[in-house]
């Protein structure tokens, strides 16, 4: 460059922007949060969409009892970007958030401050203790709010719904009548999970779960000696008729295995599986420390006898196989209980145990028979039906035992820490008294937990209000089924979409082998069960339930005024009876509902009964974690096939659940959580966002610092695609503007792209697919973009001057300008907010105010994309050939270069003369031709057909460009090329 050169950088066109590179979101993002609540995005929204097709995402209500985890995130950031996107592309997408606030652990948690301060919970007034609750999550509800608000969700924040307000407690207490008015609502006395700790029944939904070490025990029934006469008449002190002898089962004893001592002294019924293989067995030798006795026979299912008499201390030498026992022969035992007889049990156990079939007995593990007491299990319980069994009342509600029961009065299962307590050792010590016990041992295994107390469970048999899923529901809308299981799985199949499909699946499953809906919480905190039963009545008689609808208005008129609390104010029960009942013939009933009846209502207080619900009633989309499929979706099913005879929901999406990197189970103990406030402060909300668009949500996903070192830096690289499109564009207006039939052929082949990534967009927000959505724009952004297009166009870009094609080029970038903001706005909803008011300022301006825009379907146009496709396929070769020189230190720039370029194919090399390849492969010069390619051509192995020979350029560099041209310094400005010499002058 000679002396009196010019610089000549200050005469191009060089790209202005003051957006940052460094985003700086922990910092700024709440700036945008507050400009949003300023000008009232959301509501704006509304008034811009009252013509609109509405899309309703009925919130799925979170807990209000703590921070949030990363799986809350994960939820509700899906969700935002549902209701979004559904937004941008023209419906009138409302989102109003909620919060389930009934329920134990608010409970739980007010119970443990009292006994902080040694105070009586029960001698607290129940209206004060209920205040306790709502003020606890009153202020969790604050908190979380604002923990949602910062990860970028919009919504109707500011009027959110809560099952603890009036109106949702009427609304509640109204959906309870309608089943106790519709017929379905019965009280029964069955089996239910119980928790001693929290001394409550939970729902399965509320059950997680865990290892837990247990007795084992091998427990021995004496047969009695007489048969059955009628093996299908059972009940209590059965006295069978005496017909022909036994033989050897007379004086023989049947042996079962039960890993819950405790449940013994509440036995009926032993079951044996028909098509089980059965031996007749006699001790013949014992070693010390056993309680086998020699001579004993034993009844036991031949594939486990070997293990037994394991367990029992007898190698094979001990003891003989005598003979096979039939099924018939066992359905006509009956054996006696082994502490019947027993000094100081007071005839408590002097009954017959028989011996009944089951379907549900398997010879896998224990003996072949299993221990039967109704009161205690669910197939116990079925059985007891089914043959008349008695049910028993010695578990109390703390899991103790009845004062006056023989032996084990007052004993516990749990103590109140939920530790073992001595119930069990109680039983074990007084069948090994008795003689009763041949064998015992531990056993770790999967045990029902309470996820509340995380304490163990045990079945309990109490009175329990229930919902019968199978009766006919008597409210005349079967238009999908008579009964409520009826309507749930027709809705299943018929009125909702399921994203992923699994999902039908499993709810289908749930649904379809589910027992009755147990709808009573012996609880405080909660929606109480509106409803009166007549003293002295039985549940089955016709009167058992008072169904009045006029106490039911009183009610419904309370609560809405004063609360569920007026059901526990002094003189409620009169109150509501009014003058038309004595209220000395009823009981109030005071269970409270089951919180998941609570949340399984709320379609119908903010679907139907809020102006910015859903006109139907019926939402769109229900959006949550797989386990709800047992949880929310379920109870919302069952409530609204009872209440209005379908499901609440057209749509059920379900995400899974969040793991750390190496996919384990976060846990605090290991020290492997990701707590959302953490990223955010790090990173801010659009990374944390960002990872939710790149993970496959309907499966399990991982997060950790590296997953977030890589969704951080695929964010740089978009933000670097958005800040070239900024300076790019700075200046431009409509009189730049270059209609599509008047530009090259590269800009037309970008809106080809753009017309085919439209509709991808569209469709894959439509079916909720943002990891697809997110991958297609990322890869265009980057690849199409940022490495082909605007790698190529930055030469005419900066150096042109008010050439056609770079007004057209500039036209190209206003539209993906416009697409690109549109189409990631649901997912970095901060940063598109930061691009687009670096172009469009205001007070009033937003990214969230603006619609995806119409593509023309004009712009597509696959002849030019299969032209442009040969022209990338070659530009590839020639890049890759220079690149080698690069490494090799043979030029320092590909504008050094003028390669030769043979292509075999006559179409391609037809398309690379159509076009200015050297410009396309960002050289100086370039040669095309279809000779023979030479040996020392440069190929890659993938592209058939072309080869390039490395050539420099010749000319002089031109000062301005940097292209090495023959013409470089023959025009008005020195040091320059003709391109740029006519820029300089005009």
């Amino acid at each position: 460059m000679c002396a009196e050169t010019p610089d000549y950088k200050s005469t191009l066109n060089l790209p202005r922007t003051e957006f940052p590179m460094r985003a700086g979101l922990p910092k700024r993002e709440p700036e945008w949060l507050e400009r949003w609540e300023k000008i009232g995005v959301y509501d704006k929204l509304r008034e811009k969409a009252e013509n609109r097709t509405p899309f309703t995402l009925h919130d799925g209500p979170p807990y209000a009892n703590g921070n949030l985890h990363i799986g809350h995130a994960l939820n509700k950031i899906l969700k935002d970007m549902v209701v979004r996107s559904q937004q941008m592309m023209g419906k009138d997408a409302r989102y109003i958030p909620g919060w389930d606030c009934h329920g134990l652990p608010i409970e739980w948690k007010i119970e443990e401050k009292y006994r902080q301060k040694g105070r009586d919970k029960d001698a607290v007034p129940v209206v004060e203790f209920r205040q306790e609750c709502r003020d606890f999550a009153t202020g969790w509800v604050d908190i979380q709010r604002e923990e949602f608000k910062r990860l970028g969700v919009t919504g109707k924040w500011e009027n959110p719904y809560l099952t603890m307000d009036f109106h949702a407690e009427r609304v509640i207490a109204e959906e309870f009548q309608k089943f106790l008015m519709n017929g379905t609502l019965y009280q029964g006395s069955k089996p239910v999970m119980w928790s001693p700790v929290e001394k409550t029944a939970l729902a399965e939904a509320e059950v997680e779960y865990h290892d837990h070490q247990s007795h084992t025990i091998w427990v021995t029934f004496r047969v009695l000696a007489d048969k059955r006469t009628d093996p299908l008449v059972m009940g209590p002190g059965l006295t069978p008729g005496r017909l022909e002898p036994l033989g050897d089962l007379d004086g023989a004893h049947v042996v079962i295995w039960t890993t819950t001592p405790w449940t013994m002294p509440q036995n009926r019924a032993i079951c044996f599986g028909p098509e089980i293989s059965y031996g007749l067995y006699e001790v013949t030798g014992r070693p010390e420390e056993c309680w086998a006795k020699i001579g004993r026979r034993y009844l036991m299912a031949d594939t486990l006898a070997e293990s037994i008499f394991t367990q029992a201390r007898l190698d094979d030498t001990m003891y003989r196989r005598l003979r096979d026992v039939t099924a018939d022969e066992l359905g006509t035992l009956a054996c006696a209980h082994p502490l019947r007889g027993v000094e100081g049990a007071n005839g408590e156990w002097d009954f017959d145990v028989p011996v009944l079939p089951g379907d549900h007995v398997t010879d896998d593990a224990g003996t072949g028979f299993v221990h039967t007491a109704p009161s205690h299990g669910d197939d116990d319980y079925q059985i007891g039906l089914k043959y008349g069994l008695p049910m028993t009342y010695n578990v109390l509600e703390d899991g103790s035992f009845r004062s006056n029961l023989p032996f084990f009065g007052g004993t516990q299962i749990l103590k109140p820490n939920g530790k073992e307590g001595n119930a069990n050792t109680a039983v074990i010590g007084k069948l090994v008294e008795v003689g009763a016990l041949l064998a015992r041992g531990r056993l770790k295994h999967s045990y029902p937990h309470s996820w509340r107390s995380k304490a163990p469970l045990i079945y309990r048999n109490t009175p329990q209000w229930f919902v019968a899923i199978d009766k006919p529901v008597g409210d005349g809308q079967d238009t999908y089924g008579k009964t409520i299981r009826e309507r749930a799985l027709r809705s299943i199949d018929e009125l909702v979409t399921w994203t992923p499909q699994t999902g039908r699946n499993r709810l289908h499953s749930m649904i379809a082998a589910r027992p009755d809906w147990v709808l009573s919480r012996q609880r405080a905190w909660g929606v109480p069960l509106t409803c009166f039963v007549r003293k002295g009545a039985k549940p089955d008689d016709p009167d058992f339930l008072l169904r009045d609808p006029a106490v039911n208005a009183r009610i419904l008129a309370a609560f809405e005024e004063e609360g569920a609390d007026a059901w526990y104010k002094d003189g409620a029960k009169a109150r509501f009876l009014g003058n038309d009942h004595d209220p000395d013939a009823y009981e109030q009933v005071f269970d409270i509902l089951d919180v998941w009846f609570d949340s399984g209502s709320t379609h119908a207080f903010v679907l139907r009964d809020r102006p910015d619900g859903s006109e139907d009633g019926i939402a769109d989309l229900y959006l949550e974690g797989t386990d709800q499929h047992r949880g929310w979706f379920h109870s919302s099913m069952l409530q609204a096939c009872g209440t209005m005879g379908r499901a609440p929901y057209r749509g059920v999406l379900t995400h899974g659940f969040t793991l750390d990197e190496k996919g384990m189970k976060m846990s605090k103990s290991l020290g492997n959580t990701i707590v959302p406030e953490t990223v955010v402060k790090q990173y801010g909300a659009d990374i944390l966002r960002l990872w939710v668009a790149q993970v496959d949500f309907t499966n399990d996903q991982r997060i950790g610092p590296e997953i977030l070192k890589g969704t951080a830096d695929s964010y740089r690289r978009l933000r670097n695609t958005m800040r070239f499109l900024l300076g790019s564009l700075a200046d431009f207006s409509e009189a730049d503007r270059v209609a599509p039939a008047e530009m090259p052929e590269l800009e037309r082949w970008v809106l080809h792209r753009l017309a085919e990534l439209d509709r991808l967009v569209r469709e894959g927000y439509a079916r909720y697919d943002f990891q697809g959505v997110f991958q297609a724009v990322f890869t265009f952004a980057t690849t199409d973009l940022s490495a082909f297009y605007f790698d190529i166009r930055k030469d005419a870009l900066y150096c042109d001057g008010d050439t056609p094609r770079r007004r057209a080029a500039r036209t190209v970038l206003d539209i993906l300008f416009h697409r690109l903001t549109t189409w990631l706005a649901p997912v970095l909803v901060f940063t598109m907010e930061e691009v687009w008011l670096e172009r469009f300022p205001g007070e009033e301006s937003s990214i969230h105010l603006t619609d995806i825009p119409e593509t023309p379907a004009a712009w597509r146009d696959d002849a030019l994309a299969a032209k442009w496709a040969k022209i990338r396929t070659a530009r590839r070769v020639v890049t890759a050939a220079l690149e080698i020189q690069r490494q090799d230190k043979v030029i320092g720039a590909s504008l050094e270069a003028a390669p030769v370029v043979h292509a075999r194919d006559a179409d391609m090399l037809e398309a690379l003369k159509s076009v200015s390849f050297d410009d396309i492969a960002i050289t100086s010069g370039l040669t095309l031709t279809g000779d023979p390619i030479p040996a020392e051509a440069f190929r890659l192995p993938e592209v058939e057909g072309v080869g390039v020979v490395f050539e420099t350029a010749e000319g002089e560099k031109c000062q301005r460009c940097w292209k090495i041209l023959p013409d470089v310094g023959r025009h008005k400005h020195p040091g320059v090329c003709g391109r740029c010499d006519k820029a300089l002058s005009d």
